[in-house]
């Protein structure tokens, strides 16, 4: 058995100086409930600090532990928006995955796997498929084999050819004639979805990306309020992606341009009513006087006399 070096100098912290000014490093040495992180993802500039954090906090949680929207506004001073914000940047990004799942009990909940790495394929949350095991039994003699019809195998379909070029994403639309107003007008009424459907909170970036195919719209003619209804109907519920959505339908649902305006052609004057001096009826005529009656009658009183 060895001895105990009771004289034995305890550990000490390490301290790493970086420079003269700037953040110095710390680091002591902790035995139990530490987590590690990489640092591609305290360091990505793609995500905001909220998903940052967010992100470390979820790798730092047991299997198990609740991480939908209510619980984690209930642990943190960030409200549900920013935490729902947070979770979809961190979604994009590969570091979470969110699958809707239906109970024995016929519930849906909703499984995340978190990635200490993004686009790792771990089988850590893989379920294992369970094999039967059956013992021999030597007592009874085994039945005959049933008689199978033998059926030839479905024809399968040729793999695809590696040689087809996958179809890229159709770009979005750009204003012929772009003005600052119209464009001002379009990230207004992006950045004014969230008011409809929280899960419509964008990002600065996703506003500057989707701000010219919305101007395009409204440079052919369609109001502010059509293309919100156009761009928040019917959204699905297990919505994943809003910016990848949204720029969707403002490139498959273009309208097309408005057509010339024809000129107006301009209508006959219209003659105005006006009172016979003679015989007091109703005429058109331009200036007050005699109805045609009138007029014939004094030119040929023995007409009238008649």
């Amino acid at each position: 058995m060895a001895e105990q070096q009771l004289s034995a100098r305890p550990r000490a912290r390490s301290v790493i100086r970086r420079s003269a000014g700037g953040v110095t490093q710390i680091s002591d040495f902790q035995p139990k409930r530490y987590t590690i992180i990489g640092d591609h993802l305290t360091q990505n500039r793609d995500l905001s600090l909220t998903a940052i954090g967010l992100g470390a906090h979820i790798q730092s949680l047991p299997d198990g532990a609740a991480v939908d929207i209510r619980t984690l506004a209930g642990k943190f001073q960030e409200g549900r928006d920013r935490i729902a914000a947070a979770l979809r940047e961190l979604e994009e990004c590969g570091y979470i995955k969110r699958i809707r799942e239906r109970t024995p009990e016929g519930r849906i909940v909703t499984r995340t796997l978190s990635y200490n790495v993004p686009g790792a394929t771990g089988t850590r949350h893989a379920a294992e498929p369970v094999t039967p095991v059956t013992e021999p039994v030597a007592e009874r003699p085994a039945p005959p084999a049933p008689e199978r019809v033998v059926r030839p195998p479905a024809a399968t379909p040729p793999p695809p050819s590696s040689d087809a070029a996958p179809t890229p994403p159709q770009p979005l639309p750009q204003p012929t004639a772009p003005t600052p107003q119209r464009h001002h007008t379009a990230a207004a009424l992006l950045a004014e979805l969230c008011r409809d459907d929280a899960r419509l909170l964008f990002a600065e970036r996703d506003v500057r990306r989707l701000a010219p195919g919305v101007a395009a719209w409204l440079e052919r003619g369609a109001a502010p309020e059509a293309v919100r209804r156009t761009l928040i109907a019917s959204l699905p519920p297990d919505l994943r992606h809003p910016a990848a959505l949204v720029a969707h339908r403002l490139t498959a649902l273009l309208p097309p341009p408005l057509p010339a305006a024809k000129p107006r052609s301009h209508p006959a004057p219209v003659v105005p009513l006006q009172n016979c001096d003679g015989c007091d009826r109703a005429f058109r005529a331009v200036l007050p006087g005699r109805c045609r009656d009138c007029r014939e009658a004094e030119q040929y009183p023995a007409r009238g006399a008649a």
